[in-house]
Formats: structure tokens, C-alpha cells, sequence
């Protein structure tokens, strides 16, 4: 059955290098914490993990604004809040496109290929998204820059964004779901709670988190 998907690669970079210079048990602890935190996003976001790949995995999604999301938030606290082993980091690489669906659980097809070349392509820390994604950015994530990059088995090079989450120094409130430092200008939502003060939102399903939460005492 032929459906249309998007489709993330994510790697641990230098993780062979850590399980050589710290020992398979300090490997093992940071794989864990990598998993858990990637569980935690995905089930948040609605992203499925697809497979995990040893030291990286491969996540599916219908549509492909939560799995941007995703892809940025992991990148954000893994860079910038949790504060990884030097020797370890993240990349990524995302695209979408049609795939053959086969027994209900794998996928065959050309952006499949491509997400996981891209991910093999990606510095560490970079995520690299293909064009046929870039429409669906989220008002929180930017194009630091394009790269035209050759992808083995494609004539020609394919350009390639490598994308971050959009920071700012001043006036940055965080969302009260999942964290994620916002401005004004960033936030895909705006709401206010009882004594009038602003609360920003990455994102829609963050919003109908937070309405929902039973000790929740402001209103839109």
C-alpha cells in the first residue's frame, strides 16, 4: 500500500568513541537517558518510533509539523538544557514523501533513503531537513543555512536546510508543557490565565495539554 509519511533519522554521534574512552556501562547510561527523553517527546508530540537503530532510531509521522517539533525540541535539550558528554552529541535528518507501507509496520521508498542519508550527511548537533518539509516549520524553528549535498544514488546534489530552534536573549517565556523558550514572535499560541499574564505555546497540542490539566487555574 502506497501513504505519505515523514520520516526522521536520529544518530548519536561519538557514541563509539564514549563506550571506548568512558566504558560500555557509561555508553549504556547515556543510550538510556537518550531513549527515555525521546520516548518522553514522541508520545508528547504524537511521533512514532519506527525502530531503534542501536545508538539512533528512526521516528514516522502522518504529518510533518510534530515531527519537526520533535527533531527541534530533541536537538534544544539535548545542546542546550541537558548538557551532554562532550565526546556525544545528535543528528539528524528529515524528509517526507510516498512510501510503500509493507505488513503494516515497515516502510519502503525513496525519502526513506534519503532521511537517513541526510543523517549520515548531518555535523553534530546539525539537523538537516529536505525541502519537501521545509513549508511545515514551526514559527519557533529556523534555517541557520541550505547546503546543496550529494545523496549516493542521486545524479544530482539535493539542497538541504540545516535547521535549529529560533533563540532570543530578551522578553523569552517558557511553555508551560513543555518547556520550550518562546517570544511574541515565536509562540504558535497565546493565551492568558486568570490574573491576565501572557503564557506562550510552541505549539497547539501544548495549548489542549494545558487546558486539560486538572490543576490548571487560569483560562483563554
Amino acid at each position: 500500500m502506497r501513504v505519505h509519511r515523514s520520516f526522521a533519522f536520529v544518530d548519536l554521534s561519538g557514541f563509539t568513541a564514549l563506550t571506548e574512552s568512558e566504558g560500555d556501562e557509561r555508553a549504556v547510561d547515556v543510550l538510556t537517558a537518550f531513549r527515555a527523553l525521546l520516548r518522553d517527546i514522541c508520545a508528547r508530540r504524537g511521533v512514532r518510533i519506527a525502530k531503534w537503530l542501536g545508538d539512533g532510531v528512526m521516528l514516522v509521522c502522518v504529518t510533518t509539523r510534530p515531527l519537526l517539533e520533535t527533531v527541534l525540541e530533541l536537538h534544544y535539550v539535548v545542546t542546550v538544557v541537558a548538557g551532554p558528554v562532550e565526546t556525544v552529541s545528535i543528528r539528524s535528518g528529515i524528509t517526507s514523501g510516498e512510501v510503500i507501507l509493507m505488513e503494516g509496520d515497515d516502510y519502503v521508498g525513496h525519502c526513506v533513503n534519503v532521511a537517513s542519508r541526510l543523517c549520515d550527511l548531518a555535523g553534530a548537533g546539525e539537523a538537516l531537513a529536505a525541502p519537501s518539509v521545509m513549508e511545515d516549520l514551526p514559527s519557533w524553528g529556523v534555517a541557520v543555512k541550505e547546503t546543496p549535498v550529494a545523496l549516493r544514488g542521486v545524479e544530482k546534489p539535493v539542497p538541504a536546510s540545516s535547521i535549529a530552534m529560533a533563540l532570543a536573549e530578551h522578553d523569552v517565556l517558557h511553555d508551560p508543557i513543555c518547556g520550550l523558550p518562546l517570544t511574541h514572535d515565536t509562540a504558535e499560541e497565546i493565551a492568558h490565565d486568570v490574573s491576565g499574564s501572557v503564557i506562550l505555546f510552541c505549539s497547539a497540542g501544548c495549548v489542549d495539554t494545558w487546558r486539560r490539566r486538572p490543576a490548571r487555574t487560569g483560562s483563554i
